[in-house]
């Protein structure tokens, strides 16, 4: 038999253990009907031995690595238990991520330039002239006006319950995954999305200054700022990641480098979940609220320290001591 008629003869079994092991990784083995469970081990069986097969038959064929991919996914799914599931979250989270920020860090940087630039901008023309500011992003007007009336329109959107940080959540990870899906456009439109959020947050900042009500917004941005500006920021960084890869893949193929960029980046997506739920959280009780603009400040230093000392130091490896 050749590889081809083998594979041909499988390719339907493998494709649909796959879609399964993809199924499973939402919401664990429990997640599965007992239908599925009992096709997921016939299928996870039957690939053990296609595995066997292939390695014996056609040892220098791609499908062997193929199939040891697969069946080191079925082996985790059917045989992990939720120990070790605990365990590789917590490797996860002490571990891959600060080392995949580090290793990453000049694509956060750049996404960090991409926001700051237009902000510094739309600061300037907002600050000499509220209108010319305005005119700079269609759509804003409406606050404008609302900083000439000094209305403080977040504590409309904000009532500082579980809804309101709920909902705030769900719109920060919503902006995320936006700068980040965006790199697989070339990264244009993760370029965008930063230039526009900044230039938004610069001319509200230039007009807030110019007009007297600078206290007043800040009063509300600072608290959660930091932390949902870093999160925007690695995603950012990461969509960043993509479009690189397809426009200079080095010494790799583009199909390689848009595979290597996608898994370092769905690492610092994920990592930045836990750090939007926490700004969703201080967005949605602290930031509306009355509370001092010194308390809120402080706030914003020390989860900045504390992210950014976690991102810098955690999982870094123990060089051994040196002697003599």
């Amino acid at each position: 038999m050749l590889a081809e008629d083998f594979i041909a003869a499988k390719k339907a079994s493998w494709e649909r253990l796959s879609a399964l092991l993809d199924h499973s990784r939402l919401g664990g083995l429990a997640g599965l009907s007992a239908e599925e469970l009992a096709e997921l081990g016939r299928l996870y069986r039957s690939a053990t031995s296609d595995l066997a097969v292939a390695r014996r038959d056609f040892a220098d064929h791609r499908v062997v690595d193929f199939l040891n991919g697969l069946v080191a996914r079925g082996h985790g799914a059917v045989y992990q238990n939720p120990a070790a599931r605990r365990r590789d979250i917590a490797v996860f989270f002490s571990t891959t991520f600060p080392r995949t920020f580090r290793a990453t860090w000049p694509y956060t940087f750049a996404a960090f330039l991409m926001f700051l630039l237009p902000a510094l901008a739309g600061f300037w023309a907002a600050y000499r002239d509220p209108a010319a500011g305005a005119a700079l992003l269609p759509g804003i007007e409406e606050r404008i006006q609302d900083i000439r009336d000094k209305h403080e329109w977040w504590k409309d959107l904000n009532d500082g319950n579980a809804a309101g940080a709920s909902l705030i959540m769900t719109n920060n990870i919503q902006v995320t995954i936006l700068a980040f899906a965006g790199g697989t456009l070339m990264g244009v439109f993760t370029l965008y999305l930063l230039a526009q959020n900044g230039l938004m947050l610069g001319v509200l900042a230039g007009a807030a200054q110019a007009l007297g009500f600078a206290g007043n917004l800040w009063g509300f941005v600072a608290g959660h700022g930091t932390l949902e500006l870093s999160a925007i920021f690695i995603a950012g960084g990461a969509g960043m990641q993509l479009g690189w890869s397809l426009l200079r893949p080095g010494l790799l193929t583009r199909r390689a480098a848009l595979v290597l960029a996608s898994r370092r980046a769905a690492l610092l997506l994920l990592g930045c979940v836990p750090i939007l739920v926490l700004a969703g959280t201080i967005e949605g009780f602290l930031s509306p609220s009355d509370q001092p603009l010194a308390l809120k400040l402080a706030v914003s230093l020390l989860s900045g320290v504390l992210l950014y000392g976690y991102l810098l130091l955690a999982g870094r490896e123990r060089r051994p001591p040196r002697y003599g």
